[in-house]
């Protein structure tokens, strides 16, 4: 399964207090008639975080404590995930991986290992963009090739890699949309694998033929007067959908001690035709079973009735949606840290909207 994702993230600067915002449509290119492959949605305390058997083979190597995440997976059974975001307000997604099928089982790490790996261990964007250069440069197979956008709500970082290389350019852009479809990083190289020669465009010269194309914003476009909000995140990933597009995401980043970070999935295709639901580190989280592919099922239950849908009941979801998004703002205002009132948040929504599938 692809972890292509069209991806959009807003600078602090542009953004309601002072936030940043990221959002990520995961897509699907060989989707025919929508997408049947189930996206899940699950919660890793630091107990459990950097257990079990990485997708590429090769061994965990923890370098101390891990930190509590909530990871998006693109496909069921997986142990990585093409989205996440950690207890410390780092959130980092996938925009395009290749060679991936020739590096499962490979002793290797796969970009959706690496992706868990660096949330699990990362307490800040350069952290996190320099561990994922040592993976790559360490464990990444010869055949892959990968992109990911790194943030924390204090910057941006996109970050791409061909074999064991890397480089990586931190975003200065107030706004920019980042497409699937090739590598990202061209001439501007602010860290990079050692000895590269950063005078070259790194995309050009590992990808000639597949860089990423350039594209313009969708939906709702930041203004530069502070006032971008995650629901024009939400209008911008639902003006970019598709019948190719997954399961969408957004990550609103606040610094500690000014509001408390969100996240927000909406766990089924095609965010034109979904809602978003919000999860927050509260000390105790727990999410839906919904979210998660049992044993004897091959999609989420979430998924499922979100396909049998009846017309009527986007409308009304939309509207609890706004409602949700209205009283966590107000909450927020209120409040520097999640209390044990926000442990099922995520959990809640999600059962409310199968309420009006069933």
């Amino acid at each position: 399964m692809s972890s292509n994702a069209d991806c959009f993230v807003v600078l602090p600067a542009n953004c309601a207090s002072g936030s940043l915002i990221f959002g990520r449509n995961a897509e699907d290119a060989t989707a025919v008639g929508g997408v049947g492959v189930s996206s899940e949605v699950c919660y890793y305390d630091v107990s459990d975080v950097l257990e079990g058997k990485t997708d590429g083979g090769a061994a965990l190597e923890p370098s101390g404590d891990g930190l509590r995440v909530i990871l998006q997976k693109p496909k069921p059974g997986l142990w990585g995930g093409d989205f996440g975001a950690n207890d410390r307000g780092v959130a980092i997604g996938l925009t395009w991986s290749a060679g991936q099928e020739e590096a499962k089982d490979s002793d290797s790490l796969l970009g959706t290992d690496i992706v868990r790996i660096a949330l699990a261990e990362s307490s800040e964007v350069e952290a996190a963009v320099d561990l994922i250069g040592s993976l790559v440069a360490k464990h990444s197979n010869d055949s892959s090739k990968l992109n990911f956008v790194v943030c924390d709500p204090s910057a941006a970082w996109i970050l791409s890699s061909a074999g064991k290389v890397w480089a990586a350019e931190k975003l200065q852009a107030s706004f920019q949309r980042l497409p699937s479809g090739g590598l990202t990083v061209t001439n501007t190289i602010d860290k990079s694998s050692e000895g590269l020669d950063t005078a070259a465009s790194f995309a050009a010269a590992h990808d000639a033929e597949a860089q990423a194309p350039e594209a313009e914003w969708s939906g709702p476009k930041p203004n530069g007067d502070a006032t971008y909000t995650q629901q024009d995140m939400f209008e911008t990933l639902r003006s970019a959908s598709g019948d190719g597009s997954r399961a969408a995401t957004v990550s609103v980043l606040s610094a500690k001690g000014s509001s408390i970070s969100c996240h927000w999935f909406t766990g089924t295709p095609n965010a034109a035709e979904s809602v978003f639901k919000p999860f927050v580190f509260a000390p105790k989280p727990r999410i839906s079973p919904l979210t998660q592919v049992q044993s004897d099922a091959e999609q989420t239950l979430l998924h499922s009735l979100h396909a049998n849908r009846k017309p009527a009941a986007l409308e009304h979801l939309r509207s609890l949606e706004r409602s949700c998004v209205d009283e966590l703002n107000n909450y927020f205002s209120l409040q520097d840290h999640a209390s044990d009132e926000l442990d099922e948040l995520l959990k809640d929504c999600v059962e409310a909207e199968v309420k009006f599938y069933r």
